[in-house]
């Protein structure tokens, strides 16, 4: 039995783990594993190196991947689809194992239906696949992010000001969300809320005339860019409004031991899943337990949005 194994679209704190995690499990099962560098791009290029217990040595806490990642618009093709079942047949791969975000996923259906034998593990720092209640890496990049907020309160405080600080998330505000919570931000503007700026400076402005000396403002990506938020908040404040984009920063770093253990159990669900005969499914995680779920259904799985800690965030940061 031949496993392959790649990693698409961003990378991701615990991959690395992920990877270790699955190329051991299979393994230990005396399958023969095939690392595929740079996803689909070297898929397609036949970039494929035989893996063993070395290989994955000394990588469980390095973040990034091993393996690399890219994009490829040939891949998103029919026939860039059809090229990569053909080499996955050539090099007598048995089953895939595709770590990656909702676009990657999408990309691992379109080759079960073109009949490879697939198990998707969700890696992604947005946290937006909605089949599973966290994905990898988007425990560290929470963390990072609020590192990284607890040094920019500390000028924001010294100078009296506003500081609105920019994070990753284009559809799904989820790292605005859990970062903002946890360091009290004073408000948050999320794509899952309609943004009224008016009334969010008239909470910073009424914070002020309490006596708060300065705000933190979290800022999902998909909303726009911080310096137009910066301008227009100050406009109607009239208090300094400085930014901050966190940036990659988010993506890279040691990951936490949430997602080393998450991706730990993913890596081992999915060669438990082949060995069991269940391919053409995704590795999830819902309420503590690990589940094989199909590529269609877990796709089509909405994202559910924490409404109610949005509510509590909002009550707290009064």
């Amino acid at each position: 039995m031949k496993i392959g194994i790649l990693t698409s679209g961003g990378d991701a704190p615990g991959m690395n783990a992920a990877i270790r995690a699955v190329v051991r499990s299979a393994l230990y099962h005396k399958f023969d594993v095939y690392g595929i560098n740079r996803g689909y791009a070297g898929l397609l290029e036949k970039d494929i190196t035989p893996l063993n217990v070395y290989s994955v040595a000394d990588i469980l806490q390095k973040g990034g991947t091993i393996l690399r990642t890219s994009r490829s618009e040939f891949f998103t093709t029919e026939a860039g689809q059809k090229r990569a079942a053909d080499v996955l047949q050539e090099y007598g791969i048995d089953h895939l194992v595709v770590i990656g975000g909702d676009g990657s996923l999408n990309g691992a259906l379109k080759l079960k239906q073109l009949g490879v034998s697939i198990v998707g593990i969700p890696g992604t720092i947005d946290n937006d696949f909605g089949a599973s209640d966290f994905t990898i890496g988007f425990d560290t990049a929470v963390s990072t992010a609020i590192d990284a907020i607890g040094k920019i309160r500390d000028t924001t405080f010294s100078h009296n000001r506003i500081n609105v600080v920019q994070v990753m998330g284009r559809t799904c505000g989820d790292i605005a969300l859990y970062a903002g919570f946890s360091v009290g931000a004073e408000a948050l503007i999320i794509p899952e809320i309609e943004t009224n700026l008016e009334g969010i400076c008239g909470r910073l402005l009424a914070g002020k005339d309490r006596g708060k000396l300065h705000s933190i403002v979290m800022l999902a990506e998909g909303c726009g860019s911080y310096r137009d938020y910066c301008k227009k908040i100050e406009e109607l404040t009239q208090v300094t409004t400085k930014g901050t984009n966190l940036g990659y920063i988010q993506r890279g770093g040691s990951p936490s031991h949430f997602d080393r253990n998450l991706a730990g159990f993913m890596g081992y669900k999915a060669v438990e899943t082949i060995v069991e005969g269940n391919t053409g499914v995704v590795i999830v995680q819902r309420k503590g337990e690990y589940k094989a779920v199909p590529l269609e259904e877990a796709l089509a799985t909405p994202k559910v949005f924490r409404r109610d800690m949005y509510k509590i965030s909002k009550m707290l940061s009064i």
